[in-house]
């Protein structure tokens, strides 16, 4: 529902967008696009969107340096805000024992999902002869995400010289952040870069829902469970895109504090196989080996698909 939101919000900075109209229609035609895809159909729309998004992300970054550095004169004053507004004990006292730590663990999980639990759903699917070579890689997309995207946008941002305000928030903010510099391109950029960002992301997102199904259920759920699946799923899609937005952050919060809460206690019962399957890793590097993973090197005692010979 989020990303639903996220994508129709975008188009709020053109002169058609209607507040009442607009996002029931950018819904629907969302939700009808990935119903299409669910039940078989644009095969061709997905491999063209995942074609696109790599080269999209860089695109991205490469835009915010581009407007960081035409801003460079500012460069200075943001990183003492920056500075000033991290290291004032004031702010920290009173943010500690407020909301504030809060926030940015909220905002922090949905920036890169560390800890969450959804991102081995994509990482299992991987075919590697080594589980650390996949694990080494997880580990990558944290710094990706949020050390080089989030970082890419808040100086994008900050030197922009655009002030957010409660009605200029979320992708509308840095669409506005994008036009004081580049123009009229500006919006349009981001707005082609969140299609193709939120598309992928329902699309991933439903792939991990329809695997969750394979395994409550012990095989490949029927027809008709699957038709029915796919139904609400983008009736979901058409509903978020018209919810408020406070009220779509506050339910992935909530759901992602869960999973959290789930996820958290499984790593620390699992992490030493984690430790032991590194050290295996490291182990065969240095003797000058491609790393091949057996489950019996590091003594697992579960039953596991793969890696068994």
């Amino acid at each position: 529902m989020l990303a639903s939101y996220n994508l129709q919000s975008t188009f709020s900075s053109y002169n058609f967008y209607d507040t009442v109209k607009s996002p029931w229609i950018i819904g629907l035609i969302l939700a009808l696009i990935v119903g299409f895809c669910l039940f078989g159909g644009g095969k061709r729309i997905i491999q063209a969107t995942t074609f696109l998004v790599p080269f999209m992300g860089m695109a991205y970054i490469l835009v915010a340096v581009i407007i960081t550095a035409i801003n460079a004169n500012l460069l200075p004053s943001i990183f003492k805000e920056i500075f000033s507004s991290a290291f004032d004990f004031k702010s920290i006292s009173g943010g500690f024992f407020g909301s504030c730590v809060m926030y940015g663990i909220k905002r922090g999980l949905f920036s890169n999902e560390a800890g969450v639990g959804s991102a081995p759903n994509a990482s299992a699917s991987a075919e590697v002869a080594h589980p650390a070579k996949q694990g080494l890689v997880q580990v990558l997309s944290v710094f990706i995400d949020t050390i080089l995207v989030c970082s890419a946008t808040g100086f994008m941002c900050m030197s922009s010289g655009i002030t957010p305000t409660a009605e200029l928030s979320g992708a509308p903010y840095v669409q506005e952040a994008l036009r004081s510099t580049l123009g009229e391109f500006g919006p349009i950029f981001i707005t082609v870069a969140m299609i193709l960002f939120a598309f992928t992301t329902l699309l991933g997102n439903l792939f991990y829902v329809d695997k969750a199904f394979c395994y409550i259920f012990k095989r490949t759920p029927g027809k008709l469970f699957n038709t029915i699946y796919y139904i609400i799923a983008s009736l979901i899609i058409l509903l978020g895109s018209v919810l408020n937005a406070d009220l779509l952050w506050n339910i992935a919060d909530i759901t992602m504090g869960a999973m959290t809460l789930i996820n958290m206690p499984v790593i620390i019962a699992l992490g030493k196989y984690a430790i032991r399957a590194l050290d295996d890793f490291c182990m065969q590097r240095k003797a000058g080996r491609n790393p091949v993973f057996k489950a019996k090197d590091i003594n697992l005692p579960h039953k596991v698909d793969y890696w068994q010979d």
